[in-house]
């Protein structure tokens, strides 16, 4: 694979970034990818592994070293034909995913991995950009009609596979577009919209029918979860219009943190500031948008999702920004020998945070203090692990400045009255329970009624919803047919 000797020639070359001065100005992407010679180089140092631990390390198994072999080859369009016989949008991951594929890469025992993202952020830009991508409606239909909830990259993924494999396919969206968290969850300068509206295109010229701004079953008033849906459709009517039924909304209850001083104002869930900016990327108004201009902003969280809204507070122009994470931090290196092939725990640092932003580990906020119901503060104080239990350091409570912050502390479930009024089973988490078996796999305990993508293991990553749409789409098929041709 590649070239015999290019692991011992060449270095990892990673893509690189506009500066930081230019890309806080606006809400595009700022990655600057690989040029053709570059990728070429990257896929040379994929070696001849007896066992491409990078297969199995990728979720939705890519086959990593035959495109990387043909990249380095300069076979581009039967590399983009190898990545989309397992991923059914490359552009999204090679954006966006962590790269757990990388972690597992045999030349990360002891040197830096193959640059595996950056050549399949390459491979389809060029696909994209040479018209290789192209609608491939099915050349029968079954005349068996199914209702996909949810049009994040799990529904998106199953019903593209769905409609391939002949099935008439309507996917309902409770916001006004497609896309779930990709659309209003992923900001703008890590992953530019227009990716998943040329998808929503081909997907609609094989066949997929899309009804955005419908919400299955109904929200509870309290919810503060987007919502933006002009109609409602019961449960009973699609089990009664369709013959199977595919449940893939995200994982969309926050985890709060219930502390005094909650109440005040200024307090908000990172999924509350998020998607409005996304909204007025697109051209839309928001009354009273959430904005962080000329304010202390504190985001509670150590994650992606507080790295994004660190991003985006940036952007607005806010006069600080602190990120708080309750765990220690990390080695700045792993301990390869003790980790590889499995992710580590390291020290990362995004892009967001080079823009701008104090990094706070082993803190817990104790209290919000605020001023005629408006948040100026947090009461905060230092933590440390013994013996499994985290415990407070006597005498590091200290008072910062906010006035604006975000909880991003990650997600709990679903939002149980979704899966309350399908009359699906719940698993301990408050996740839709269904099985990955290859014999009824995804299927709830309501007949024709399927679950799969975060919605049924609980937040996850773009890469892993993927997989369960594609997984899910097979068992619909084979539940429907008897039978199924669709890869698993």
């Amino acid at each position: 694979m590649g070239k015999i000797t290019g692991f011992l020639e060449y270095g990892r070359i990673e893509e690189g970034y506009k500066p930081v001065a230019e890309r806080v100005k606006h809400y595009k992407e700022f990655v600057v990818g690989l040029d053709d010679a570059q990728a070429k180089v990257q896929g040379a140092r994929c070696m001849d592994c007896g066992t491409p631990f990078c297969n199995n390390g990728c979720p939705v198994n890519n086959i990593i070293p035959d495109f990387n072999d043909l990249v380095y080859r300069g076979d581009w369009k039967n590399a983009i034909e190898v990545l989309h016989s397992t991923n059914n949008f490359p552009e999204f991951t090679g954006r966006i995913c962590p790269a757990p594929c990388e972690a597992a890469c045999t030349l990360n025992v002891n040197d830096d991995p193959v640059g595996i993202k950056s050549i399949e952020h390459a491979i389809i830009d060029r696909a994209w950009s040479e018209g290789w991508v192209a609608a491939r409606p099915a050349k029968h239909k079954t005349g068996k009609k199914v209702a996909v909830v949810g049009s994040g990259p799990a529904g998106l993924a199953a019903a593209q596979q769905l409609a391939r494999a002949g099935h008439d396919v309507t996917l309902f969206e409770k916001n006004d577009r497609a896309g779930g968290l990709l659309r209003y969850g992923i900001p703008d300068f890590k992953m530019e919209k227009s990716h998943i509206d040329r998808r929503v295109d081909q997907m609609q010229k094989e066949g997929v029918t899309f009804r955005t701004g419908v919400m299955v079953g109904k929200l509870p008033k309290d919810s503060k979860v987007t919502n933006w849906a002009k109609e409602t459709v019961t449960p009973e009517q699609l089990q009664k219009d369709f013959d199977a039924v595919l449940l893939t909304g995200g994982a969309e209850q926050s985890r709060d943190l219930p502390v005094p001083g909650r109440d005040l104002d200024g307090i908000h869930f990172a999924m509350e500031f998020l998607p409005q900016q996304n909204k007025v990327n697109a051209g839309d108004k928001v009354k009273g948008q959430l904005r962080a201009d000329g304010k202390h902003v504190i985001v509670i969280g150590g994650g992606d999702t507080g790295s994004d809204c660190v991003g985006t507070s940036n952007r607005h122009g806010a006069v600080s920004v602190t990120q708080f994470e309750l765990m220690p931090q990390p080695p700045e290196e792993e301990n390869r020998p003790l980790t590889w092939p499995y992710w580590p725990i390291k020290l990362r640092t995004s892009s967001s945070h080079e823009e701008g932003c104090e990094r706070e580990f082993a803190i817990s906020t104790k209290e919000f203090i605020g001023e005629k119901g408006k948040v100026t503060g947090l009461k905060t104080v230092r933590v440390e692990w013994k013996d499994g239990k985290m415990a407070e350091v006597p005498g590091s409570e200290q008072t910062l400045q906010a006035d604006l912050v975000l909880l991003a502390m990650g997600f709990v479930s679903p939002v149980a009255s979704v899966l309350d009024q399908f009359g699906v089973d719940k698993d301990a988490r408050g996740n839709a329970r269904a099985t990955t078996d290859f014999t009824g796999g995804y299927a709830t305990n309501v007949p024709k009624v399927f679950a799969a993508g975060d919605i049924r293991r609980g937040q996850s990553l773009v890469v892993w919803a993927i997989r369960e749409g594609r997984q899910a789409a097979r068992a619909v098929d084979e539940f429907l047919m008897g039978f199924s041709d669709l890869p698993r």
